[in-house]
């Protein structure tokens, strides 16, 4: 699973790597996003893409109660098409969700120990995500998105049996916008183009990665400063 994640480039530098304009809404980075927190997606909106504002932890439209969100943070990717939480945003919502970097954690015997995992060059990069909008009863909206994860890579193996869902730059569009569906495939599912867009969640290059342990003060949502990224010894 992934259960932290980072996002500490500014949102100016975050709109500029995914081609959106600037959110009205200020999104302050975070070295400790945690769940239910608030946090930067980019969604088609009206045909365009969109930075929007969302909670971590997906609400279904359907839902009769926001509090689902908090069980509702990862979605497996084998899995997105038969799941009723998940298959209308597959096929409909899908997002990028903007990050630095994620922690996981290796158990050791009655230990836990965090890593760090991001790009070698600290990059940003999207994981794939879903995303929807439920209305409350009195009528606002709330936004909601959860990531997706994937078999890991050989860097992630040894730490954990989940990765997040990491697109390649090239597959962040058709990610965002599909393939184009005729009108005798929307009338099944899942879709060809659905199915399609499934082999674009696989486990990231891990040439490209790289993983170092980092001290507990993570584990606290509460900490949330670059201390959460120093990487430690283990000797």
């Amino acid at each position: 699973m992934c259960g932290r994640y980072t996002v500490t480039h500014n949102v100016e530098a975050i709109a500029r790597r995914f081609d959106v304009a600037v959110p009205h809404i200020p999104i302050p980075p975070s070295h400790n996003v945690a769940p239910t927190a608030g946090v930067p997606i980019i969604a088609v909106e009206a045909g365009r893409r969109e930075m929007l504002y969302a909670q971590w932890g997906l609400v279904p439209f359907w839902a009769r109660d926001p509090e689902i969100g908090g069980r509702l943070i990862n979605a497996r990717a084998d899995t997105l098409g038969e799941k009723a939480s998940f298959k209308y945003a597959f096929s409909r919502r899908r997002c990028l969700v903007p990050s630095d970097g994620f922690y996981e954690w290796r158990r050791d015997g009655s230990v836990k120990q965090p890593y760090y995992v991001r790009m070698r060059d600290s990059s940003l990069f999207a994981f794939a995500g879903l995303w929807e909008t439920w209305e409350s009863p009195d009528g606002s909206p709330l936004i909601s998105c959860a990531i997706i994860t994937v078999e890991p890579n050989e860097l992630m193996a040894p730490i954990h049996a989940r990765m997040p869902a990491i697109l390649k730059p090239e597959d962040e569009h058709t990610w965002l916008f599909g393939y184009d569906r005729d009108a005798a495939e929307r009338r099944t599912r899942p879709t060809q183009s659905d199915l399609r867009l499934a082999q674009l969640l696989r486990p990231y290059p891990s040439d490209r990665m790289e993983a170092y342990p980092v001290s507990r003060y993570v584990n606290s949502p509460a900490n949330d400063s670059p201390q959460c990224i120093e990487p430690i010894s283990l000797n």
